[in-house]
């Protein structure tokens, strides 16, 4: 009986054991999770995409996959009528509705919808980097960041919008920009109504309306709504240039800055004034413009009431007053 019991409580020790990378020291629960966690140091992707060549680890991801070839999109929200391609996808967005949020933070108190991510807002506060890009050395929480890194040098875009050509090198990107087509803005601000087209823009826009600025830079102590504009803020003190033109060798800050001075070599002016037919290279020099046909001036002076088109013209009239109180 006792030599029973010793066996048996053998067998439970067998079952808790875990299995440790050698690489990284993540502990697995059992050989096919450990194989399939190597695959991701190794690089090892043997499942291709017949359609567009690709790969992925596991036989699910591809099938996943291929449902964008195929459009299925099975799971279908109650409350709105977005559907999803996975059943997984349409339980995280009932959350948006229900506002459900059970992962919180011990040590900033920030909730999140999902366990996943908790896990990598965790890696926030350790400081844990431990995916590099053998070719630049930058270091990346997690290792699809650095996946998503490499198509940068590699130049890779495999995700291509059927209707305009315009391809993304991630597919959540191409899903946003389809809504453009699509006009689709399924989140909506109770505060003043204006609509979204993804849930995390909705969340950036209510921080206008509570004034929340939860993102400090450690070195000037600037505040910044969201974690993307304090990683690129950052840049200013780092000196840090990862964007380089091709053709002149200009370096940039931010993607988007090197889109924009990219315009100046291929000469494409796609923005149009309706009142004069003026050309612009960006969207923003569009806005900007308009304003002096439709005589908007948004910026309004808090010591004299005097109003201005620009922000910029704002801040150089306001040192009127504080040279005046000097």
């Amino acid at each position: 009986m006792e030599e029973k019991k010793e066996k048996t409580g053998l067998l439970k020790r067998k079952d808790k054991t875990c299995l440790t990378c050698t690489q990284c020291g993540k502990s697995l629960g059992c050989q096919k999770s450990l194989r399939i966690h190597m695959m991701m140091h190794t690089g090892e992707k043997p499942f291709t995409c017949a359609q567009c060549g690709t790969s992925f680890r596991q036989t699910s991801a591809l099938n996943q996959h291929m449902k964008i070839h195929t459009g299925e999109k099975p799971f279908t929200c109650a409350q709105c009528g977005t559907s999803f391609r996975q059943s997984s996808a349409l339980n995280k967005h009932i959350k948006i509705h229900t506002g459900e949020k059970p992962f919180t933070c011990v040590q900033c108190g920030k909730s999140f919808r999902q366990s996943s991510n908790l896990y990598k807002h965790m890696l926030i506060h350790t400081g844990e980097k431990q995916f590099s890009c053998a070719q630049c050395g930058t270091s990346f929480l997690q290792s699809s960041h650095l996946n998503q890194h490499m198509l940068i040098h590699t130049g890779e875009k495999p995700f291509t919008c059927a209707q305009c050509g315009t391809s993304f090198r991630q597919l959540s990107a191409l899903n946003e920009h389809i809504k453009i087509h699509t006009g689709e803005k399924p989140f909506t601000c109770v505060q003043c109504g204006t609509s979204f087209r993804h849930s995390s823009a909705l969340n950036d826009h209510m921080k206008i309306h509570t004034g929340e600025k939860t993102h400090e830079c450690n070195q000037c102590s600037k505040t910044f709504l969201r974690a993307s504009n304090l990683k690129r803020h950052l840049r200013v003190h780092t000196k840090e240039k990862p964007y380089s033109c091709s053709l002149c060798g200009k370096r940039f800050i931010c993607q988007s800055s090197l889109k924009t001075h990219q315009k100046i070599h291929t000469g494409v002016r796609e923005y149009v004034c309706f009142a004069c037919e003026k050309t612009f290279i960006t969207a923003e020099q569009l806005k900007l413009h308009q304003r002096i046909h439709t005589g908007e001036k948004p910026y309004v002076c808090s010591h004299c009431g005097k109003t201005f088109s620009l922000l910029g013209t704002l801040k150089k009239h306001q040192r009127i007053h504080t040279e005046e109180k000097h």
